[in-house]
């Protein structure tokens, strides 16, 4: 059993394979959610960012849509064991081909898509990493289409990835999104951002906007404040609007 949000949460995770660090965190601590609103996860593995937006948001109701079966089955066990299995439904199913059930307009919809692009890195050897660590039925833009349809008008998309896919990332939300927010995740002070969080509103007109970002580290090792507000503390991501 692994805590979160400072053991505010627990999550029970596969022994190998993929495994939950702070991505999942920060995600859920950029979702604009208020209480009622309907949030989806595409791709939510074992549950951890819908876990952390029930947290911040009482009264947030959530799905889950996840590929691989034993990772949904701990997603659900997951949302039990934290108490809000009544208010978190997680399906199982591919986003290229959702089940019928999952075909909702939510009001925000958040993602943490396969970082590795099909065809051009080396399969990790356990099976469920490598599906959730590379692009498989979609890439980035197919994967950002189909979370787009998803989302209902003037709702909001968020994404965490690597730094190295924002143009694509922008490419494919040009199209149908707009209101374009862009939030760095720097490791520490003056260093190079590895991560980047991408919010954007469906149907949005507004300018993009380049946010200042989080430091993430000290110099020592430790997470500034401002990180560990957020991750163990479930504070909210500032985007400043």
């Amino acid at each position: 059993m692994d805590p979160l949000l400072g053991g505010r949460l627990q999550l029970e995770q596969p022994r190998r394979g993929y495994r939950v660090a702070i991505d999942p965190v920060l995600l859920a601590a950029a979702c604009p959610a208020g209480a009622g609103d309907l949030v989806l996860d595409a791709g939510c593995g074992t549950g951890a960012a819908a876990l952390c937006v029930a947290a911040r948001v009482p009264g947030v109701h959530l799905l889950g849509l996840e590929l691989q079966p034993l990772h949904a089955a701990l997603a659900r066990a997951n949302a039990a064991r934290n108490g809000v299995d009544g208010s978190f439904s997680v399906l199982e199913g591919d986003l290229a081909r959702p089940p019928k059930t999952a075909l909702v307009e939510a009001d925000h919809v958040i993602s943490n898509p396969p970082f590795a692009i099909a065809g051009a890195h080396t399969s990790a050897a356990e099976p469920a990493r490598a599906i959730a660590h590379g692009e498989s039925s979609l890439e980035l833009d197919g994967w950002i289409a189909a979370c787009l349809r998803r989302t209902r008008s003037g709702g909001s998309l968020t994404l965490i990835h690597t730094a190295g896919r924002l143009d694509a990332i922008l490419a494919a939300l040009s199209a149908k999104a707009g209101a374009v927010e862009i939030l760095p995740l720097w490791p520490r002070a003056g260093a190079e951002a590895k991560r980047v969080i991408v919010r954007a509103r469906k149907g949005g007109r507004s300018a993009a906007r380049l946010l200042p970002g989080l430091v993430l580290h000290r110099e020592d090792g430790s997470f500034t404040e401002a990180a560990d507000a957020v991750l163990r503390h479930g504070a909210a991501l500032d985007f400043g609007s």
